[in-house]
């Protein structure tokens, strides 16, 4: 039945093609493989408990999520129309994780999650979206959401739009690949190069990306990004 899903998702997106866009040649890296310039933390724990840590470390050149205590790691600059190319692993135990992009207030989820629209990471999960105060759409939206009257985009309502494939993660231990394109309101998400999720009408099309801590160790050897530029019909 995926495959099917597949499918419909691909028809969609050749139908919402109503203007073609240009790859940049030039990118650049989010972090510097020294420290964290570029980004801030927010983590609630650290407010009020001088011994809280940062769970988000540079280690061997590579950016690093601890997972607790949890929050996220958001760059200090604002996006749009781009291509976000991500190498993660899981080094210890699987787990979960994320990556936000369109972020925007803080905490305006729980008191932890900034309204964004989440990537989701977690192993064996990789590619489902997560609607934080944000939302879109995808072909096949109830089947994949559930049903449309329980459908939101805060606390209790049904968030989470489940990704089109099974099996595009490698083995614990290995480095996936993960590709985010967000170009305009549409949000394409590839894993180790299977299309994996596929969405439009996103309700903001620019703001922050952000990276999680959410429980569990991950590595981050690459976080390329390229501007992506629209052009007209």
């Amino acid at each position: 039945m995926k495959n099917l899903s597949i499918l419909i998702i691909l028809v969609a997106t050749l139908l919402s093609c109503k203007s073609t866009s240009s790859l940049s040649s030039k990118s650049q890296s989010l972090f510097n493989g020294k420290d964290l310039s570029g980004w801030h933390v927010d983590v609630p724990e650290m407010d009020n408990n001088a011994n809280a840590i940062n769970p988000f470390i540079m280690r061997n050149g590579m950016l690093v999520s601890l997972g607790t205590p949890g929050g996220h790691l958001i760059t200090d600059k604002i996006y749009q129309n781009y291509r976000l190319e991500i190498e993660y692993r899981f080094a210890g135990k699987p787990g979960n994780c994320g990556v936000l992009v369109h972020a925007s207030t803080p905490r305006a989820l729980y008191k932890m999650f900034p309204k964004s629209l989440e990537v989701q990471m977690m192993h064996e999960n990789a590619g489902d979206f997560w609607c934080i105060v944000e939302d879109i759409t995808v072909p096949d939206m109830e089947k994949r959401r559930g049903p449309k009257e329980n459908w939101g985009i805060t606390e209790g309502k049904e968030r989470r739009i489940i990704n089109l494939t099974d099996g595009s993660e490698k083995p614990l231990g290995e480095w996936n690949s993960m590709t985010i394109e967000c170009v305009g309101n549409a949000i394409k998400v590839w894993v180790n190069g299977d299309l994996v999720n596929y969405g439009t009408n996103c309700t903001t099309d620019k703001a922050q990306i952000a990276v999680q801590a959410e429980g569990s160790e991950v590595e981050f050897r690459k976080l390329m990004l390229r501007s992506i530029k629209k052009l007209t019909e």
